[in-house]
């Protein structure tokens, strides 16, 4: 994305921080940006698609950073967890996107409002395998469920807080205390043996969100981290981070993984694997390898 687009987005976001989202114009766009209204439509063919594009920009930056804080650490550590969730809480609250969110579904717009859908089913598949990585495979029947709790605990916990207190109440806190009882939550369930949602329901809800099994999505994901884990200790080789983010991408999400442009980058990690532990990189290679066999069989 180039600069000047860059800015036309975060011109247009402050407009919809201070005006709403619904009360800007194109034209207040235009004006606050100064540009012409003929390079907005070469860059957006609707306002929606430039919101669209706001918020995918923020969360690809936020998921970048909030995976990247589980570099070289275990995945079941809890603290890891936490920080995850405060760094994406921080980051809502820093972009003002619940606001933006409730206006959105309020306005019941045929476009937008199955795009803020699909983002929160998206971030209930984040939580569900963070926490089959924290409480173990032995509890998945029942970790969607928990996670849908999850989701509205922390959302009212910080709703109401805020409401007590002031806008700057401590996010470590809400997020530590909510994580506290999730923990306490997933026990009980557990322990009594107690469904309400089957995590099968994700696959429905999210057809596009994963291509294969499970069990294939998890030992990708755990195989990246790996090779993650070897890119923190070089630097220099950090541009191998976007190549293993692309790669996990479009094997976890995209509706048509481009084949070519995952074995490109397969191939440009290949020629850094004194970066990696030679086990990882074949790892990682028979895993795009099974990945396309089974496509081209089911398509």
């Amino acid at each position: 994305m180039n600069d000047r687009k860059q800015h036309v987005i975060k011109m247009a976001h402050q407009l919809f921080i201070d005006k709403g989202f619904q009360n800007t114009s194109i034209q207040d766009i235009l004006d606050y940006s100064g540009i012409s209204k003929g390079t907005f439509y070469n860059y957006f063919s609707s306002k929606n698609e430039l919101l669209v594009t706001l918020f995918k920009t923020i969360y690809k930056r936020l998921e970048k950073e909030r995976n990247g804080l589980l570099i070289g650490q275990d995945p079941s550590n809890i603290e890891i967890f936490i920080k995850q969730i405060e760094y994406q809480m921080k980051t809502n609250r820093a972009n003002k996107l619940m606001t933006l969110f409730e206006e959105v579904l309020v306005l019941n717009d045929a476009d937008l409002k199955p795009f803020i859908k699909q983002g929160q089913l998206r971030m209930l598949h984040w939580l569900f395998r963070r926490f089959i990585d924290i409480f173990g495979e032995s509890r998945k029947p029942y970790l969607l469920d928990c996670a849908i709790m999850f989701m509205g605990i922390i959302h009212h916990n910080l709703k109401y807080q805020a409401m007590a207190y002031d806008s700057n109440a401590s996010m470590h806190q809400v997020v530590r205390y909510s994580v506290e009882r999730t923990v306490k939550m997933v026990d009980e369930v557990s322990e009594a043996g107690d469904q309400l949602i089957q995590p099968e329901f994700l696959d429905r809800w999210l057809p596009d969100s994963k291509n294969t099994d499970p069990a294939f999505q998890q030992e990708l994901y755990h195989t990246v981290l790996a090779l993650k884990k070897a890119v923190n200790h070089n630097r220099e080789q950090s541009n191998y981070l976007e190549l293993l983010d692309f790669v996990q991408d479009e094997l976890s999400n995209s509706k048509n993984p481009r084949k070519f442009l995952v074995k490109s980058a397969l191939l440009s990690l290949k020629e850094g694997q004194e970066t990696f532990e030679k086990k990882e990189l074949q790892k990682l290679d028979q895993l795009v390898a099974t990945f396309f066999t089974q496509k081209a069989e089911t398509d």
